[in-house]
């Protein structure tokens, strides 16, 4: 059967069709049992909204911005690139993606600069930064102005299913269980390794590795997480007094998404080239150190289908729509020196 136009929809509701125009479009002007009625009509017949031509005839444009961690390494340079090259994706639509740099180690300078966020100037952020009280109410708060906002690669609780990223749960139990299948030298410790634990993916991360390796591999007892905090100095210091104060390591999990720092420590001392490693995401260090035998295994996750699912669902719901799911559903990968 054909399709039902907007004509089929003043007919059904018995208004004009400037009427459903105006209801379809948000705009103010129309009773509340017209609107009722016109959106008992869409529901029955199965109308379905051409988007792309309304946005056309409207002139409308999404600006996106991505709200980035001003410190980084080569996964955040490498979600930087996919920003940039997300344009050809999305020809059809006009959408500019635009990147700014926040503090991640400040909460209020995070909220302060979300709150100069405003539709119709911005029409969605993607915000990668550490769950704060701060950062979950200046989220809301853009929400109410209507701006479109989601998590980005680092979850907060308030998201439900409006946040983009891989199941971190599931990730830490991966490296628990290859850290646990890979150890041969029986009972030991574990050094997990993260920049900040405030950050929500880590904390789900270690969730997930501790609850696998309690489960599954009761010999092995992950250490106490050490926090870098992105300074090069302070992980050589926690890093080689965690390894003196711990000569049964059997393993060592680098939980954050920026492996180079802990790893190219960790290389440099001899003691821990028969240790197990496995750390997080795939960049030209990770490459090689999983080419090298730095690392053992490498979980991650695409910087180029988060970039795009962000985009997805951020017009998604400036549009007031729903995404496929399934397309939007970031896997957990596994890389060894075999399958790069």
């Amino acid at each position: 059967m054909p399709r039902p136009t907007t004509k089929d929809l003043a007919k059904a509701a018995g208004v004009s069709r400037a009427t459903v125009d105006r209801v379809l479009n948000g705009r103010e002007g129309v009773h509340q049992k017209t609107v009722d009625r016109v959106n008992k009509a869409v529901d029955e017949l199965g109308f379905e909204r051409n988007i792309q031509a309304a946005n056309l005839a409207r002139s409308k444009h999404y600006r996106f911005v991505f709200a980035l961690p001003r410190s980084g390494d080569q996964f955040l340079e490498e979600i930087i690139h996919q920003i940039n090259e997300a344009g050809p994706s999305f020809m059809s639509d006009p959408i500019v993606c635009d990147v700014q740099h926040i503090d991640e180690n400040d909460p209020h300078k995070i909220a302060a600069f979300l709150g100069k966020l405003n539709a119709p100037d911005i029409s969605g952020v993607a915000i990668m930064a550490p769950e704060t009280p701060q950062a979950r109410d200046a989220i809301y708060r853009l929400q109410e102005r209507g701006v479109a906002s989601l998590p980005f690669i680092s979850g907060q609780s308030m998201a439900n299913q409006h946040w983009v990223g891989m199941n971190n749960h599931a990730a830490g139990a991966t490296a628990a269980m290859l850290l646990g299948r890979f150890n041969r030298q029986g009972a030991g410790s574990i050094m997990v390794v993260s920049e900040s634990m405030q950050s929500r993916d880590s904390l789900e991360r270690r969730l997930g590795f501790d609850a696998e390796i309690n489960a599954h591999f009761p010999e092995l007892s992950g250490l106490p997480s050490l926090e870098t905090y992105g300074d090069k100095d302070r992980a050589e210091l926690i890093i080689s007094n965690t390894i003196q104060n711990n000569p049964d390591l059997r393993g060592i999990y680098i939980l954050s998404s920026e492996a180079r720092v802990p790893a190219s420590i960790l290389a440099a001392d001899p003691q821990m080239q028969r240790i197990t490693t496995v750390a997080h995401e795939r960049t030209a260090f990770t490459e090689e150190a999983l080419k090298s035998g730095t690392l053992d295994a490498v979980i991650s996750q695409d910087a180029g289908h988060l970039v795009r699912s962000a985009i997805r669902k951020l017009k998604a719901i400036s549009d007031g729509r729903t995404t496929h799911v399934p397309q939007e559903r970031i896997r957990v990968e596994v890389l060894l020196k075999t399958n790069l």
